[in-house]
């Protein structure tokens, strides 16, 4: 297969090439990028219900004027984060 590089894409090949990388790295690298991407969107997809609900159920908090300062969610974050 050939490929027909934009400019830009070339000159991030030839910088790689000068840094020690291959292009077949650099093409690896930026197909990793893009799995993780797609990992985070399926994980999304997965659990849109889930995410809805917790979306929902902050604002009606909020609504309701059940608000956290920073300081009091860190403190609530280190509580529950401790074994």
């Amino acid at each position: 297969m050939i490929l027909e590089l934009k400019p830009e894409h070339q000159r991030v090949l030839d910088r790689a090439a000068r840094s020690g990388m291959s292009p077949e790295e650099v093409l690896d690298q930026a197909f990793a990028v893009i799995q993780e991407q797609y990992r985070n969107e399926d994980w999304m997809l997965a659990d849109h219900m889930a995410i809805a609900a917790q979306i929902e159920e902050g604002f009606a908090q909020a609504q309701r004027g059940e608000l956290l300062d920073a300081e009091q969610a860190v403190s609530i974050r280190q509580k529950t984060s401790q074994p």
